[in-house]
């Protein structure tokens, strides 16, 4: 079993029945998502599911897992995602796959979060990973030369296609290579700010339990808010 799996079907333990559950997106969050289908087939497990992207609602819906969307729940009382980086102090960065805009959206009216990673994501602080902002594509070129001249090193993601990459809620994202971090939540107000950016990466404040895959076994650190 690799370390994403071990995670993903760790954290899908949490999952009881009778939840509104969240359903993240990306490689790890396939495994939970996965192990949670298992549990509606084999074992009744009665449960309602909320995606964050298209991609994970394809999925669910392959597995039979009933599905509603976020509108049309009054609550998610879990949410399980993956992360690209976690800091000492838990903040994280999210977007890799392109679904932060969806997957901030379902987290924000979440009562807890779990995030699932194997070791290689828990870093000492942010950056290293590029941050995901998600733009209109109209005036996205300004940002694009606001950006350069904050020294942020942006670049326009890009599909396979060759052309920039279209999020499920129609708009372009522009990672900043930052190396480093120094504020997180600082330049998330920025962001938060500026005219055209939909949402960015940044995920502060929000998450309540980490689950760490590693050869040792799943970790599971619950995090003091």
């Amino acid at each position: 079993m690799n370390l994403k799996q071990m995670a993903g079907i760790e954290a899908a333990k949490y999952v009881e029945d009778g939840m509104i559950v969240g359903l993240g997106t990306g490689s790890t969050a396939k495994f939970m998502v996965d192990e949670i289908g298992r549990r509606v087939k084999e074992e009744g497990l009665s449960i309602t599911g909320v995606t964050t992207s298209k991609e994970t609602e394809r999925q669910a819906i392959e597995l039979g897992i009933p599905l509603k969307s976020i509108d049309d729940v009054p609550y998610v009382d879990l949410t399980i995602d993956g992360a690209d980086e976690i800091s000492e102090d838990f903040q994280g960065i999210k977007g890799g796959g392109a679904a932060l805009l969806f997957e901030k959206i379902v987290a924000t009216y979440s009562k807890k979060c779990i995030w699932i990673v194997d070791e290689s994501k828990l870093v000492k602080k942010l950056g290293k990973f590029p941050l995901p902002v998600e733009v209109i594509p109209y005036g996205s070129q300004q940002l694009l030369r606001l950006f350069e001249e904050k020294g942020f090193s942006p670049a326009l993601r890009m599909a396979s296609d060759g052309k920039a990459l279209v999020t499920d809620g129609g708009h372009h994202i522009i990672d900043l290579h930052l190396n480093e971090i120094a504020d997180p939540i600082a330049l998330g107000d920025y962001l938060d700010q500026l005219v055209g950016v939909v949402e960015h990466g940044l995920f502060l404040q929000i998450v309540s339990t980490v689950i760490v895959g590693g050869e040792s076994g799943p970790r599971t650190i619950h995090v003091s808010k």
